[in-house]
């Protein structure tokens, strides 16, 4: 993908998608097996997802973020659910960013905001991708 343009395409999104988790679990100093369990997902499924070979379920990537600890959101700009926001538009990375507040802190502080952007528009990104639940379910 050269001109950055480029739409990718499924098997591309999906290898990227596998690199994030495997990238994030490096971050988090997670094994394989250890993020498994905490997400409750097989071993072999993570392999697999992280390999790029299955697309996991918005249910899933909610799990897989929450071993994590980043935003489901993040996960599922990632795996092509969710349009990535306009830059001015960075709240959540803000929050999540914040050293004064604690992890549950922030992740909080996100579902609030977009249980209350759901609450005031009555449909949302989220709405169409069947995943608004899953946001606010923390």
């Amino acid at each position: 993908m050269g001109t950055g343009d480029e739409v990718p395409t499924g098997e591309e999104r999906l290898a990227a998608l596998g690199r994030f988790i495997r990238e994030q679990r490096g971050i988090t100093s997670l094994s394989l097996r250890r993020l498994s369990e905490l997400a409750g997902v097989s071993n072999p499924y993570l392999s697999q997802i992280e390999r790029g070979l299955r697309r996991p379920s918005a249910q899933i990537l909610q799990q897989l973020a929450r071993g994590l600890r980043i935003s489901a959101e993040t996960l599922y700009v990632q795996a092509g659910i969710l349009d990535d926001r306009p830059p001015g538009d960075d709240l959540d990375r803000r929050i999540l960013a914040d050293p004064h507040l604690s992890e549950e802190q922030r992740q909080a502080l996100v579902a609030v905001y977009w249980t209350f952007r759901h609450e005031r528009t009555g449909a949302s990104a989220l709405d169409e991708a069947g995943v608004a639940g899953d946001v606010t379910e923390r």
